[in-house]
């Protein structure tokens, strides 16, 4: 491969990570970060580091095996931490990286908007449901 200028590695970074391509990595991080458990858990980590039962606790109804493989593909993805301190028993402590502090102002906007929002939901979804039913 030649030498590129600046402005055709500026394109080809654009292509290469445009999500609206189907083949661009970004879908997967953007699948990733859209689940409803890592923006939980995401939050929950708001505060400091965390441990396991600590999150599972906070996280409600969250299954072992779903926050287990959610908290590996976040420690994957260079999101979280896993800390392990030698005791008896041991302990696992979970915390956010800066790249995950990064995404934190996200996830918590997101959060704070579906709360304030919700009621407006269940209306809009009560007035469909209501006009669906009566047109089917």
């Amino acid at each position: 491969m030649g030498t590129q200028t600046a402005a055709q590695r500026r394109e080809h970074a654009r292509v290469v990570y445009d999500a609206y391509l189907a083949e661009c990595p970004t879908r997967r991080l953007l699948d990733r970060i859209s689940d409803k458990w890592v923006g939980l858990i995401i939050n929950a980590l708001s505060e400091g580091p965390r441990r396991y039962s600590d999150l599972s606790r906070r996280v409600a109804s969250i299954s072992d095996k779903m926050l287990t493989q959610t908290l590996r593909s976040l420690e994957r993805d260079g999101l979280v931490t896993r800390t392990i301190t030698p005791s008896v028993p041991v302990r696992v402590d979970y915390a956010l990286t800066p790249l995950g502090l990064s995404l934190l102002p996200v996830m918590q906007a997101i959060k704070a908007w579906a709360e304030a929002h919700m009621d407006e939901v269940e209306a809009a979804r009560n007035t469909h449901d209501t006009a669906t039913t009566i047109t089917s």
